[in-house]
């Protein structure tokens, strides 16, 4: 069954529909990425998914249910969580305190104790500077808040928007590391990423969305082999 899926979905500003009836769906357990130059929706995409866009059409059901009749402030508390592009800190609060806004609902602190410890191991750096205000940091370390902060708030299925934008290669690599490990146990997966050879040698199943439209769609492995993606998304 389908932890995620997305029927005919539309979605306009003003007078132009960014999003151009697009179906797509995630099995649980899976990490799929979504690929496509700037502009072509993905962003959209995901912001509607976790509510932050209102769709004009079609329907988006998570975890078996039609996510209208969800409030967006409890998608949080229902498994879906969102990793955004420019991360999305809270710049005048601490390192911990902006992990810890992930696990605003929840009540269980030996287990929030328990997380944000592992969260620490996954990111040494971020312990070292646990006390020290995010908008200090640098982009990366403030890419790791953003995933560690997601990362408490036990999610389902986590959306991740461009992780590696505007980092340096050694952060991508590390970044994408936990990514790996994240979906190994068994977190579910949506990557929209600019770096489209690094985020299909990683996942399961990828789409490539066009103008608003999903083009294509399939294993990653085919769409690594495919000559069209190569050429407009490798650059080879």
């Amino acid at each position: 069954m389908s932890l995620l899926a997305v029927n005919n979905l539309q979605v306009s500003y003003g007078g132009i529909q960014a999003v151009k009836g697009i179906d797509f769906h995630i099995d649980e357990g899976e990490l799929v990425t979504l690929i496509g130059a700037n502009g072509a929706g993905k962003t959209t995409t995901l912001k509607t998914l976790v509510g932050m866009v209102k769709k004009s059409a079609g329907s988006i059901v998570y975890d078996g249910k039609d996510t209208a009749s969800i409030p967006s402030h409890h998608f949080v508390r229902n498994g879906l969580a969102m990793v955004p592009e420019g991360r999305g800190i809270f710049a005048k609060l601490t390192v911990t305190e902006n992990l810890l806004m992930g696990a605003y609902y929840r009540d269980d602190q030996h287990a929030i104790a328990d997380e944000l410890e592992r969260v620490y191991q996954l990111f040494p750096r971020l312990q070292e500077r646990h006390k020290q205000l995010a908008g200090t940091l640098s982009g990366g370390e403030q890419q790791m808040v953003a995933m560690g902060r997601a990362i408490l708030s036990k999610p389902k299925l986590l959306l991740l928007d461009e992780p590696s934008m505007g980092l340096a290669p050694i952060i991508v690599e590390k970044i994408f590391e936990i990514i790996q490990m994240i979906a190994k146990e068994g977190v579910t997966m949506l990557l929209v990423e600019q770096n489209a050879k690094l985020a299909l040698e990683i996942s399961q199943r990828a789409y490539v969305m066009e103008s608003g439209r999903i083009s294509m769609t399939g294993s990653a492995q085919q769409l690594l082999n495919d000559e069209r993606v190569r050429q407009a998304y490798l650059g080879e």
